[in-house]
């Protein structure tokens, strides 16, 4: 059996616009189980995220919300909103790599 990604253990991935130069990512977990993978360091940090979006980890902020089981990431977008080279204006599909990050502890 593979290791289960995080759209496995979650009610929803999402992305979406945080106005013309952000972009917001949620993971809102079914469980306290899969919230404690989702906010787990060791899975989803700011080096994660920077190698899976291509910005820089000093950009990345995470915000871990344990009473709602999410956890919220926000990076600069790698291009404004509709800019010449924006090939997704609303931000809808940025959520994909970190669906499919897998969500399970390292050793």
């Amino acid at each position: 059996m593979t290791d289960p990604t995080f759209a496995d253990l979650a009610l929803e991935v999402r992305s979406k616009n945080a106005g013309p130069f952000w972009v917001t990512m949620e993971l809102f977990m079914r469980d306290e189980a899969g919230y404690a993978l989702a906010a787990a360091p060791e899975i989803i940090d700011e080096r994660v995220v920077a190698r899976l979006y291509g910005v820089r980890a000093e950009d990345v902020q995470i915000f871990r919300i344990p009473s709602l089981n999410v956890v919220k990431i926000s990076f600069p977008r790698p291009v404004s909103q509709g800019g010449l080279r924006d090939r997704d204006v609303h931000a809808g599909q940025h959520h994909v790599p970190l669906a499919s990050l897998r969500a399970v502890l390292p050793g």
